[in-house]
């Protein structure tokens, strides 16, 4: 049975693990500037996270100028490049996070039999290799964790086999992926308590757990390895990752908190940072959290029907297990209008857990009063949404939308007369199309010719009403590259338009970052997560 008497002190303690910079942003679209690196990987730092994988220095320049950058402001957390099994790979990663106040080596390879016919290698030679590489990888740094990929479908003798050469070769943590989400709970625990028994030497290290969400089982697979021994959860902010995602690091932590009884385990996170960095995550990785998203959604506070509004008001504990404010959300939304004024805001702006600087508020402050002159009532989420828009507004992208105008009728084609910068030149024209939106996008394509194909449009109301900010979403793809746009507007056009430019500024990045001299060559490569 269960021993839930102990207290938060006694409990053992479940590292976490987080890849929203490196797995989260093979997602595709994802992609995340330098200075949006830095960025989240402060918030985790500042939040508790035990351990940031940074990403895959051997990627790129620019991956490894990221990763080297991560290492160096890091103030608590064990910053981790990731690492193929060679030597190439694994002293690219040490140069990248030796600088940390404590680095760590992540080197991985496929295991299963569908992997292991990739390098071509029978498992004689694999097993040679990891003993070999993860030496490699122990000489340079003290703290090194190895993987092997697909861990869920390799032979359990063969599992047994490469974990022990793993451990004995110096890895100090054992991470079994679940790299397909193909797993269930029950098979996940199973696996961790046979390797803890079957392994020599399988108590002198941290075995880690690592679920992708492809059938929806990522946080359960998680907590059921947890339960089973595991003491570190690899995970991302809103499940950020390749495919249907990987597990959340908002759902494994606010579990093990509420459900402490059952699952009396301790992290060192700040759960009341949780929100903030969700709407970071989420502004500039370009994927914006489902409404029903568990922890963090829009609606995971949210009450409607009549029976939960009574009992919400009688008693918050009658219909929620947990407080808005415990993840960092204010438990009411606050009305400003056009006479609030910047101590106000700045007010504000901490309650919904911004703490901005001088010149960034100030910013907001002109965006909030305009926003203000064109609503009666500005709400909560109304200033997220300002911020979101401001964090994908940059002076240097190459677009910047200046001016638009749309003439609407019920008979013809619609018209958008716009103003595009170009690399710091005006440029105007007009355009017609089928919808207002369709017009100004054909604008844009006039101003600016591309080939990108646009794969998704999506409008959502920031809040009620007709004077409500629209939230849009675009995503577009152009010579295999995937990139993702957001913006905000009281004017759906115009809102549309904006997220549209951000998202070609994204594509525009990319293809500089990949140009023949710009950067090392992408190394295309499975991830193990």
């Amino acid at each position: 049975m269960t021993d839930t008497t102990k207290t938060a002190s006694e409990q053992d303690r479940v590292l976490i693990f987080d890849t929203t910079l490196r797995d989260g942003e093979q997602s595709p679209g994802a992609t995340m500037t330098h200075d949006e690196k830095l960025e989240i990987a402060a918030l985790l730092d500042e939040m508790g996270v035990d351990i940031i994988e940074a990403g895959f220095p051997i990627a790129s320049e620019g991956d490894f100028e990221a990763v080297s950058a991560i290492a160096r402001q890091s103030k608590t957390s064990t910053i981790c490049g990731l690492a193929r099994a060679n030597y190439k790979d694994i002293d690219r990663c040490w140069e990248a996070v030796k600088h940390a106040r404590s680095p760590r080596i992540h080197t991985f390879i496929g295991t299963s039999p569908l992997h292991r016919a990739i390098p071509n290698l029978d498992m004689d030679q694999m097993a040679e290799r990891i003993h070999d590489t993860v030496s490699h990888a122990r000489n340079l740094c003290d703290n090194v964790q190895w993987s092997p990929m697909d861990a869920t479908r390799t032979e359990h003798d063969y599992l047994c086999r490469v974990v022990e050469i793993a451990i004995k070769a110096g890895a100090t943590t054992i991470n079994i992926p679940d790299t397909v989400g193909y797993t269930a709970p029950r098979e996940s625990a199973d696996l961790i308590r046979m390797l803890l028994e079957r392994v020599p030497g399988a108590d002198t290290v941290i075995f880690a757990t690592h679920c992708h969400n492809d059938l929806g089982m990522a946080t359960a697979n998680a907590l059921a390895a947890v339960e089973a021994g595991a003491r570190q959860i690899e995970c991302t902010i809103n499940g950020l990752g390749e495919r249907a995602g990987n597990t959340a690091l908002e759902e494994v932590v606010m579990a093990l908190k509420v459900r402490n009884d059952i699952m009396p385990y301790r992290t060192g996170i700040d759960t009341t940072r949780i929100m903030n960095i969700s709407r970071k995550v989420a502004t500039v990785s370009g994927f914006p959290v489902q409404f029903n998203k568990a922890i963090v959604g829009k609606n995971a506070f949210a009450h409607e029907s009549g029976i939960h509004q009574d009992g919400m008001l009688k008693n918050a504990q009658t219909f929620e297990i947990m407080r808005p404010a415990d993840v960092g959300l204010a438990d009411t939304s606050l009305v400003m209008g056009k006479h609030s004024g910047r101590a106000a805001l700045r007010a504000k702006l901490k309650d919904l857990g911004y703490d901005l600087g001088e010149n960034q508020l100030n910013d907001v402050f002109v965006r909030f009063k305009a926003l203000a002159d064109r609503k009666k009532e500005v709400f909560d989420d109304d200033i997220v949404a300002l911020i979101q828009d401001q964090a994908t507004s940059a002076e240097h992208d190459v677009l910047q939308l200046k001016r638009l105008r749309v003439v609407c009728g019920t008979d013809g084609p619609q018209e958008a007369e716009m103003t595009l910068s170009v690399e710091g030149v005006d440029h105007s024209i007009d355009a017609t199309g089928d919808g207002p939106v369709d017009a100004a996008f054909n604008a844009v394509k006039m101003l600016y010719p591309h080939h990108a194909r646009l794969h998704l449009y999506q409008v959502h109301a920031v809040t009620e009403g007709t004077d409500a900010q629209a939230t849009v979403s675009v995503r577009l793809e152009e010579d295999g590259k995937i990139a993702t746009g957001q913006a905000a507007d009281t004017d759906t056009v115009v809102a549309s338009v904006k997220a549209y430019v951000n998202a070609l500024n994204r594509l525009i990045h990319r293809r500089q970052k990949s140009a023949p001299g710009a950067d090392m060559k992408d190394v295309h490569y499975s991830s193990h997560a």
